[in-house]
């Protein structure tokens, strides 16, 4: 079937839930996708964060053909071998003690959101006050499940559903006086990401993330940590947080866990994790043979290949380049992030729009988050002739805009 056929198939069967880019993807190599008809994109958001050994990467293709062979699902009610195998992997490199498996990232927070009250309940010393309350961020995104999306700021993602989770209130963003002022004895858990991704590239400023640390340890709540999309090895660390020397009491990771597969976690301390037993949570699909094989490959092959001194380069050079456009294109307002997480603030919603359809008109997949911003999330293999090719394209496309733009003012005056 063709674009058209597809469009036209999905239109009639499908919720109308997304806004596809008008192309029909085939097939991926490396850092490429190849269209329908054989047009090659380069991809520099891999899947939104997901495929960060890029496509049809050999040690994940193997493991897939081996692993479906022998055992794809069974349910949580038996072992399998993988399981454990990865939580050590993944406690090892985050400083965490436990783990639990989820489909994705929005489970995985959910999951977090309800041993915090859990947590709460069993070590509330508040007396009779309920001690519950949740804090999240301006310009936070967790995800579109209930508890989730009670704790994403953005109103269009909320009001259709109201009224949403109870007891969840944001604060400012890096104001740490707004957050001492919000944050009290009814306080189960603050939970943000260090490197918001939907919120458009935005660090937590070092003071913010130490005084939450410091207001959940004086409140005995919890410090809950986002790295679903900053997580395993996308800023250059294995995890956001590490760049600030604070440790969570629990961390979601997802996106690029099983190398495209649907595989999330939740890793939570010991402490936290007495507060829970068999029967109070659980999943049928989550933490399956088929997918944790496949997660265990991932990282080692980021281990094996010393792929996070590779993110800290080619990040570090994306950064210098882009920095080199901002100097020469004032559109460019600023440019944040760690590592492979990288985005471009431009100086209105209307400028950035034309940019991302620009560049895929000119076979670069990008995307736009927080209205203004082109978001960069490309797959760790990368090099830097790639980025060489983005950053050309993306300074011809500027200098298209400010032509069109002098030309237009010429003709008003």
């Amino acid at each position: 079937m063709n674009l058209e056929q597809i469009q036209k198939l999905e239109s009639k069967l499908l919720l109308s839930t997304y806004d596809r880019y008008p192309v029909l993807l085939h097939k991926g190599q490396g850092v490429h996708v190849y269209d329908h008809k054989g047009r090659r994109y380069l991809d520099m958001l891999s899947g939104i964060g997901v495929n960060a050994l890029g496509y049809a990467h050999p040690a994940i293709t193997k493991t897939i053909a081996k692993q479906a062979k022998l055992l794809v699902h069974t349910s949580n009610l038996f072992y399998n071998e993988y399981q454990a195998r990865l939580a050590a992997a993944l406690t090892k490199i985050s400083g965490m003690d436990r783990a639990f498996f989820t489909n994705s990232g929005t489970e995985a927070w959910e999951g977090a959101l309800k041993l915090a009250r859990a947590y709460a309940r069993e070590n509330n010393s508040n007396g009779a006050q309920p001690k519950w309350r949740i804090l999240a961020l301006e310009n936070a995104f967790h995800g579109r499940t209930f508890g989730a999306l009670a704790t994403t700021h953005k109103e269009k993602y909320r009001a259709p559903f109201d009224p949403g989770l109870p007891g969840v209130s944001f604060v400012k963003f890096n104001d740490i006086a707004d957050v001492e002022r919000n944050f009290d004895d009814c306080g189960c858990a603050i939970g943000f990401g260090f490197l918001q991704g939907e919120g458009g590239i935005r660090p937590v400023s070092r003071e913010f993330a130490e005084a939450a640390r410091r207001l959940a340890d004086k409140h005995n709540a919890l410090l809950i940590a986002d790295e679903i999309q900053s997580g395993l090895g996308r800023t250059g660390r294995w995890f956001g947080y590490q760049h600030y020397g604070i440790q969570p009491d629990m961390v979601t990771v997802a996106k690029p866990l099983a190398g495209g597969l649907p595989l999330g976690a939740l890793l939570v301390s010991e402490k936290v994790s007495q507060c829970i037993h068999p029967g109070m949570h659980g999943t049928t699909f989550g933490g399956g043979p088929l997918v944790c094989a496949v997660a265990l490959q991932v990282i080692n092959t980021l281990q094996k290949d010393k792929m996070l001194n590779h993110v800290q380069k080619v990040g570090n050079y994306l950064r210098a380049q882009l920095e080199g456009l901002q100097k020469e294109y004032p559109a460019i307002t600023e440019i944040r992030g760690l590592g492979l997480m990288m985005g471009v603030q431009l100086e209105s919603a209307d400028l950035a729009k034309a940019v991302h359809k620009q560049m895929l008109d000119r076979g670069i997949i990008l995307n736009r988050t927080d209205e203004n911003v082109i978001r960069f999330l490309p797959p760790f293999i990368i090099k830097k002739k790639h980025v060489d090719t983005v950053v050309r394209e993306l300074g011809a496309i500027l200098a298209s805009t400010k032509t069109a733009m002098a030309a237009a003012t010429g003709r008003n005056q």
